[in-house]
């Protein structure tokens, strides 16, 4: 089972703000025991919006490109973490050992669980995705 632990954005992260060494430290020290227990799968922080973009889509197939800064802070997200574990149970408790991401402000991280190729009804598409190389998969 894998999970993405999602950090959500503040307006010190959105503004560029770099992590100090103890915060850097501590996440260090989080993600060595993930590597340890053999469940980590990938980990980065992102860069701020403003160094982003996203593409609209109007429903009609018509695309439109939208260059960030994006203003609603707590919908963004700053980075996260891909763990595969045997149980959401064991996910949850990584999650709880989540070191604090913006120390002293109050902040939060969110766990969603990836959808499985196996979670979908066989099909000729999904068969598609599973010969392609990957090593989720």
């Amino acid at each position: 089972m894998r999970f993405m632990i999602i950090v959500r954005a503040t307006p010190d992260s959105e503004a560029g703000t770099m992590p100090d060494d103890s915060l850097l430290a501590s996440m260090a020290t989080y993600h060595e025991a993930l590597v340890k227990a053999g469940v980590l799968l990938d980990a980065n922080g992102l860069q701020p919006t403003s160094k982003g973009w996203r593409v609209r889509y109007d429903g009609g197939g018509e695309r439109k490109l939208v260059d960030g800064p994006f203003a609603d802070t707590k919908e963004l997200i700053a980075g996260y973490t891909m763990i595969q574990v045997r149980s959401r149970e064991e996910a949850m408790q990584w999650a709880m050992r989540f070191p604090s991401p913006f120390p002293g402000q109050p902040c939060e991280i969110e766990v969603r669980q990836v959808f499985e190729l196996d979670d979908f009804e066989p099909s000729k598409e999904v068969e598609r995705f599973r010969q392609m190389p990957s090593p989720s998969h």
